[in-house]
């Protein structure tokens, strides 16, 4: 690890996060008289978590939520992004709320304005009841209905202390790997016929700030999924792979909320959204902010014709690896080059959030202090790449690092680590990493740097 990284002074004029999500940490919502979700069908089948773990208690934050605010407070950041589980609060998707899930929010709320973070929701962070997903999940109209629903008795409990709000988290990736691929929950490889799912995360997204908004909230975003996409070669042939599959990861969500219109899809041979009159008005008008989720660029190659896919995703040539190895390479210089091409296209788009960045890497699972160099080095790079859009004019205002605390993640279980704080699943001890230590640094030395400049003006 360089010097530099030790004693980085971050970009000036950005707020300071971290993000967790609730399945990921708190465990899940049926073991504590909440609904089943997605994720607890998903666990059920055989082979779907790479360790056969589930998260059953994972961090076991929901029942120690107060060890998560002291590392909040500690930390030394403006907000802290976390989530509110669908199935934990409507364990039916409809209906009454739960008061005792209300009653934890609202405790959690008070405790992290008591230590200066802004408490900052997500919404929806994949936690779709089972209930609602058996009714036809994201595939159908209702779903954002029923959802915005859930939104307005959440915003009716903790709206008078909380006004930032994420409604939906990575609609891509449900669209891509939970519909499409079927690696993550609900598991449905649906392929193409999964873009039916895209409108109606839009709409709940839209239906969900219109609710958010009557009851005080000041800012609402979406945060996606986005990654810089890479053609393997300049050959005709990848650049029409790579830019279809750009429009599929990032232009289906960024388009209509940005510019309030769909790709052409038909150019594609596929068929267009199902869009009714004033559904994308009401889209594009729904945020407050563009929330950014970023951890690798995606190169891409034509594929065999006879495949499932016209495309196909290879290795970064050259590009180190996190510790998902090859799917997940380093290059931060992607990050700077997204932001400053997106705000090129749309040069009036509203201030930008990066709402995760971070990278997992191989580390013990026993508790034990970290010395993780090689998540130090990334996120320096990456934050001096926000940095470098932001003198390019791109309107970023808040940087998030993903995640404070290591986690069930997903399909790959507890066989990733991303987080600032190391975990010890099996007694739930947590120890600051070396990153934590650097993150809680940098901001400080960024807010005194700052400050000198100031009192010199």
């Amino acid at each position: 690890m360089s010097s530099a990284s030790r004693d980085t002074v971050l970009p000036s004029g950005l707020r300071w996060s971290a993000a967790t999500s609730a399945i990921q940490i708190e465990g899940s919502p049926s073991d504590d008289g909440g609904g089943r979700s997605i994720w607890d069908d998903f666990v059920d089948v055989p082979g779907a978590v790479r360790d056969a773990s589930t998260p059953q208690r994972a961090c076991d934050s929901y029942r120690h939520p107060e060890a998560d605010v002291a590392l909040v407070a500690d930390l030394g950041i403006d907000r802290y992004r976390f989530s509110i589980p669908w199935a934990r609060v409507q364990p039916d998707g409809r209906g009454p709320a739960s008061t005792a899930a209300l009653d934890h929010y609202s405790r959690f709320v008070d405790a992290l304005l008591e230590v200066g973070a802004t408490p900052f929701p997500t919404l929806y962070h994949w936690e779709m009841p089972s209930a609602v997903e058996s009714d036809g999940g994201w595939l159908v109209r209702d779903t954002a209905e029923r959802f915005a629903d859930y939104v307005a008795i959440v915003a009716d409990r903790l709206g008078d202390r909380v006004t930032h709000w994420y409604t939906l988290n990575e609609p891509a990736m449900t669209t891509l790997q939970g519909y499409g691929t079927g690696a993550l929950a609900p598991a449905r490889p649906l392929l193409f016929h999964a873009l039916p799912t895209v409108h109606p995360q839009l709409l709940a997204h839209a239906y969900a700030a219109e609710a958010l908004r009557s009851r005080g909230a000041t800012a609402v975003g979406l945060v996606n999924n986005h990654t810089r996409v890479l053609p393997l070669t300049a050959s005709r042939e990848d650049l029409v792979a790579a830019t279809m599959y750009d429009t599929l990861h990032n232009g289906l969500f960024s388009e209509p909320l940005l510019a309030g219109e769909y790709p052409d899809l038909e150019a594609f041979g596929l068929p267009p959204m199902p869009v009714l009159d004033g559904e994308l008005a009401r889209i594009a008008a729904s945020i407050d902010f563009y929330g950014i989720n970023f951890y690798n660029p995606t190169t891409v190659t034509a594929a065999d014709p006879a495949g499932p896919l016209p495309f196909e995703i290879v290795p970064t040539p050259e590009a180190p690896v996190t510790g998902f190895g090859p799917e997940w390479p380093i290059v931060p210089g992607a990050l700077r080059d997204l932001l400053v091409d997106l705000h090129r296209r749309h040069p009036h788009m509203p201030p930008v959030i990066i709402g995760e960045n971070g990278a997992s890497f191989p580390e013990p699972d026993g508790a034990v202090r970290i010395d993780d160099a090689e998540r130090i080095d990334y996120l320096a790079e990456h934050i001096a790449a926000v940095g470098e859009a932001m003198a390019a004019g791109v309107p970023v205002e808040e940087y998030t690092v993903w995640s404070l605390l290591d986690n069930w993640e997903w399909a790959d279980g507890f066989t990733q680590r991303f987080g600032l704080v190391h975990v010890d699943f099996t007694t739930g001890e947590r120890t600051p990493k070396a990153s934590y230590d650097w993150y809680r640094d940098a901001i400080a030395r960024t807010r005194t740097a700052v400050a000198i400049e100031r009192s010199v003006q």
